[in-house]
């Protein structure tokens, strides 16, 4: 039999730690060795408060009444604040996206539209 100080030599790890396992596997078996629940804070959002971010972000400002045509994460938060009453940091907007399969692009909002199409138009020739 393989001793535990060998294995954790081997995998780099504490010898607390193969113990541990081992000792997880003999208590329970193959289920044993899945991720526990872990310590710590509970989210702090809901799922109800990330779908209305979602809702949110995936509406055209225009429909909800804004006078822009597309949403930075500035726009987005103070709008979900003063709205909605969710108070929520850009990074934690952007994780969430992100996280839903979506991403922000510089040059355009959220799902490829142009924040204004038809700007070079209005801009007039950029020389002279």
């Amino acid at each position: 039999m393989i001793r535990c100080t060998k294995i954790a030599t081997s995998l780099q790890v504490k010898e607390t730690t193969v113990r541990k396992w081992f000792k997880r596997f003999s208590e329970q078996g193959v289920p044993g060795l899945e991720d526990a629940p872990r310590s710590g804070a509970p989210p702090t959002y809901t799922a109800e408060n990330r779908a209305v971010v979602l809702e949110v972000a995936a509406t055209a400002p225009s429909n909800l009444d804004q006078p822009f045509h597309g949403w930075s994460l500035k726009r987005l938060q103070v709008y979900l604040k003063e709205e909605k009453g969710l108070t929520m940091k850009q990074s934690r907007i952007r994780q969430l996206l992100h996280t839903e399969g979506l991403r922000w692009r510089k040059e355009e909002g959220w799902f490829g539209e142009r924040l204004d199409p038809q700007f070079a138009e209005k801009r007039g020739p950029s020389n002279g």
